[in-house]
């Protein structure tokens, strides 16, 4: 008997047909990964099955009853959990309270509380259950929602990008998770754009494009191309990265020093780096290790660092707004899309203005036919699925939203660009556009400080590597010197040389 089945199902929303007459079988312990582009709705289809979302036609059955879904906590009553990629979680209340609501009542927070350490213990999820969610990386909210499922006890887990901001460590880790409640016969959902995973861990895979149904195959039995070619129709193209002759510095920190602004925050030690014109320097590090905080003093928004630790071409801007930052060509592009990198209600073309001011006029008044056109043409030049400029952000898929947002950034032609996860989420065609378009970024003189938690990518576009681990930076490498296995060791802080003193002495001194 099938554990669940999908029966010609559709839905239309008024500028796309997310999913057209798609069907889905999925086996009791069977690992069934959902590929397809940004758009091709995946989304959609696993919020229908959760009862996030309503189908205009079709059938859901459920061991081979048929069943209306018309809620989420219908869907729970079944043995179905789903891990959103964008979070659902509220940032005030701790990881404890969030994953408690998300339950029902018969455990009390107390034994939730325990019951997060026991399991992430278990797992390998590494999750502090009295933290503030808004004191949380992407990566440990992402921990938090895996937990959260975990201790449903589901019958069908549906994970949509689950590995998109998690360490190779941390992968190898959750994918033995996987393995073990497969094998206790849970069924899995598997929504990744990582090829080379979905080839080692799912036993079958359906591929969607435009909302249809474009094959379904063994993925070990399959080559990385040729998932590529049922996914987006080509062969993402090959990046070709040619060592780059850096010019002047544009970006220097010097012992940048700032104490945690959270109980739960990390204190950095110590920052020195120099960032020269016409390179990328990668920075790796695993979640929740200083790459929030970093990105806030870099970015203007913490603005405690002392006079003189942050000099852009030569000009100290440790106190200058981000406004200030932008005047100068200093662009940003933030880990998270919905809140900080766009507004969600608000429309593509409105989103625009959140960094760029071209279209608003000396006496404030803003060109709204101007602001149209630039939206227009991001849309068009990144190829984002969305119902023109008018969309809201929030009506987007993540990749979509997470090309229009760094296409937004990037067509600013910024002389220092720093860009936080810039490929989350993303389909390997858009992640090879995106890339591509960085490494032009360094071309044309661009000093680029990529973060990113997926060392494949910070190998393939960076010149420098440097490693974040509780606060402090290590020394920089050549790309053409590391090696995977040995950023993975100095992401636990054990580079050469590292220093002794405690990051709690800094914390201290600030203090």
């Amino acid at each position: 008997m099938l554990r669940l089945e999908l029966v010609r199902i559709s839905k239309q929303y008024p500028a796309v047909k997310a999913n057209d007459n798609v069907s889905l079988r999925v086996k009791p312990g069977e690992i069934h990964a959902v590929l397809g582009e940004n758009g091709a709705g995946k989304s959609t289809l696993m919020k229908i099955i959760y009862g996030a979302v309503r189908p205009d036609e079709g059938e859901v059955r459920w061991n081979g009853q048929p069943v209306n879904i018309r809620n989420p906590q219908e869907a729970r009553a079944l043995g179905i959990s789903m891990v959103f990629q964008h979070f659902s979680l509220f940032d005030t209340l701790t990881a404890a309270e969030n994953v408690w609501l998300g339950l029902d009542k018969s455990m009390t927070l107390a034994e939730v509380t325990g019951r997060i350490r026991q399991v992430s213990q278990a797992y390998g999820l590494e999750v502090d259950p009295l933290r503030p969610v808004h004191s949380l990386s992407v990566g440990e909210r992402q921990r938090v929602e895996i937990v959260r499922a975990l201790l449903t006890d589901p019958k069908l887990l549906i994970l949509d990008e689950p590995t998109s901001v998690l360490t190779p460590q941390a992968v190898q880790k959750l994918f033995v998770t996987l393995r073990k409640l497969s094998a206790d016969g849970c069924s899995i959902l598997y929504i990744s754009h990582k090829l080379d995973e979905i080839r080692a861990l799912c036993h079958h895979c359906t591929v969607l494009r435009g909302g249809k149904v474009t094959g379904e195959v063994d993925p070990s039995t399959e080559t990385n191309a040729g998932l590529s070619r049922l996914m987006i129709g080509a062969e993402p193209p090959q990046l070709k990265h040619v060592q780059s002759t850096p010019g002047a510095v544009a970006l220097a920190l010097k012992n940048l020093s700032l104490a945690k602004q959270s109980p739960f925050g990390t204190t950095l030690a110590d920052i020195a780096l120099d960032v020269r014109a016409g390179e990328i320097v990668g920075v790796a590090g695993v979640s929740g290790n200083g790459q929030q905080e970093l990105m806030a003093a870099l970015s203007g928004e913490d603005r405690r660092a002392a006079s003189g630790a942050i000099t852009l071409f030569g000009q100290d801007i440790a106190g200058a707004s981000p406004a200030r930052r932008r005047a100068l060509g200093l662009h940003f592009v933030p880990e998270e899309r919905l809140g900080r990198g766009a507004v969600p209600t608000l429309s593509l073309a409105q989103n625009t203005l959140l960094t760029r001011t071209e279209a608003v006029g000396a006496s404030g008044w803003i060109k709204v036919g101007r602001v149209q056109q630039l939206a227009a043409d991001l849309i068009n030049r990144y190829n984002v699925k969305a119902g023109g400029p008018g969309a809201a952000a929030k009506s987007l898929s993540g990749g979509n939203l997470q090309k229009f947002i760094v296409g937004r950034e990037i067509d600013a032609k910024p002389k220092v660009f720093i860009v936080s996860q810039p490929t989350w989420g993303v389909d390997v065609g858009a992640a090879a556009q995106i890339r591509a378009a960085l490494l032009k970024l360094r071309d044309e003189g661009c000093a680029l400080l990529v973060v990113s938690e997926e060392l494949d990518e910070l190998f393939e576009v960076s010149d420098r590597l440097v490693v974040i681990a509780q606060g402090r930076l290590s020394p920089s490498v050549p790309v053409a010197e590391a090696t995977i296995e040995t950023i993975g060791e100095w992401m636990s802080g054990l580079w050469p040389g590292a220093a002794a003193r405690p990051a709690a002495e800094v914390e201290h001194a600030q203090a």
